[in-house]
């Protein structure tokens, strides 16, 4: 006999989702409209496209390395994704609304919105499999919120640019999500639970959606570089796809030294090999030199292989928090890295003692204010999610598709 799940989800879902579709459109009916004015090349939308490869096909596949979950990571993941993109569209068009009474879109407004869903599904790997769509949501809209509050205040209050702002990223979606898992806090975390494990298959699927991501960073770490400098949007290429390689080159080597068996694991792989990506990407502005980004995506993968491999254990064991596609080690790491190459590579571009004392005080604020609103945020968010009424998904039932999705093959005969 087929196994009992949860409560069906459809008091739930289907009218959270319509009650959020028509609002979206009622917002877009009467305030949003589109930019013809912004002189956008077909270059630009063929990058843009990266960035949906990125967002909605290598975030989905990257998360179905459960081996009962691979319906559940890509569906949701496309169902997060396009939700929060129309959010992110509106809440970045405030500023607009407010002095004009209208948000404008055009292409590069719409690359804006999908990094701050990529924040948002950076975070939400950290409950992969241990919520239902209905939290996954509401996690994914409220992050999205925090993040664009944290870019308006480091632009409003540091004069951060946005290309920085945006980066952090990296920073706030991961400690999000942390604070979010430690907040919910399972019975029963210390341990794998019963269904959190890959198959040869399901690691293939995912091992593909890290190849996409691989082969996609260069665009999504260069669309966004200012137009009127095309050379530093190559070098910002370049610096992205060295950084790259080191990484993927050195996650192997360090794999396969701290495997007991001396052999690599391909979930330890397809976590750890666009580290480099992840910490170039955040201090990408202060890089000159194809060393430098070679040293930073070395780097990255050395601490983020070591810390998929020693920190997950001591991290459920202590009880701090159950992360499921580890983004502790995937981008936390990796991020903070780059914010600590970004400071050196600044300081050392200075030729003034004050100015590099200046520096490093304002950069030291914006990772302090990026981390307090990003855990603050998770924090709260946890809080709401907490409550019964969303029917989380009971523990034995976490990782496994058949709560949410039909299966005719498995169905019992009447």
């Amino acid at each position: 006999m087929a196994p009992q799940y949860a409560p069906s989800l459809r008091s739930r879902l289907a009218p959270l989702l319509l009650f959020l579709q028509m609002g979206f459109i009622a917002i877009y009916v009467f305030y949003v409209e589109i930019d013809t004015h912004t002189d956008l090349t077909r270059d630009f939308y063929a990058t843009f496209q990266d960035v949906q490869v990125i967002v909605f096909l290598g975030f989905g596949f990257l998360g179905s390395f459960l081996v009962r979950y691979g319906f559940s990571s890509i569906g949701f993941n496309l169902l997060v994704a396009a939700v929060a993109t129309q959010w992110a569209i509106v809440l970045n068009g405030m500023e607009s609304w407010y002095y004009r009474g209208k948000v404008s879109i055009n292409l590069r407004s719409l690359v804006v919105a999908e990094m701050c869903t990529a924040s948002a599904l950076i975070s939400i790997g950290a409950v992969l499999g241990k919520t239902n769509p209905v939290q996954l949501t509401l996690a994914a809209l409220l992050e999205v919120t925090g993040f664009i509050l944290n870019e308006w205040l480091l632009r409003s209050l540091l004069r951060v640019q946005l290309l920085n702002s945006i980066m952090q990223l990296h920073i706030f979606g991961p400690f999000f999500g942390l604070a979010l898992t430690w907040i919910l806090d399972w019975k029963g975390c210390e341990k794998q639970f019963e269904k959190e494990k890959s198959a040869y298959k399901s690691g293939l699927f995912s091992m593909l959606g890290s190849v996409f991501i691989w082969m996609f960073w260069p665009s999504f770490n260069s669309i966004l570089v200012d137009d009127r400098t095309p050379v530093r949007a190559l070098e910002a290429v370049l610096s992205t796809y060295l950084a790259l390689a080191a990484s993927a080159v050195t996650a192997a080597a360090v794999t396969v030294l701290s495997n007991p068996k001396g052999t690599l694991n391909l979930i330890q792989m397809h976590s750890c090999i666009h580290a480099g990506g992840v910490a170039i990407g955040v201090c990408l502005t202060a890089v000159r030199h194809p060393w430098e980004a070679m040293t930073v995506g070395y780097s990255a993968a050395v601490l983020s292989t070591a810390g998929f491999r020693y920190l997950k254990g001591p991290m459920l064991l202590a009880h701090w928090f159950h992360d499921a596609r580890d983004v502790l080690s995937t981008h936390a790491i990796p991020g903070l890295l780059g914010w600590v190459a970004h400071l050196l590579l600044q300081i050392q571009a200075c030729d003034d003692p004050t100015t590099a004392v200046r520096f490093a005080v304002f950069h030291m604020c914006t990772l302090l204010l990026t981390l307090a609103l990003s855990l603050s945020m998770g924090l709260v968010t946890g809080i709401i999610l907490k409550w019964n009424f969303w029917r989380p998904p009971q523990d034995k039932k976490c990782f496994d598709d058949q709560a949410f999705w039909e299966f005719p093959h498995l169905a019992v005969g009447k």
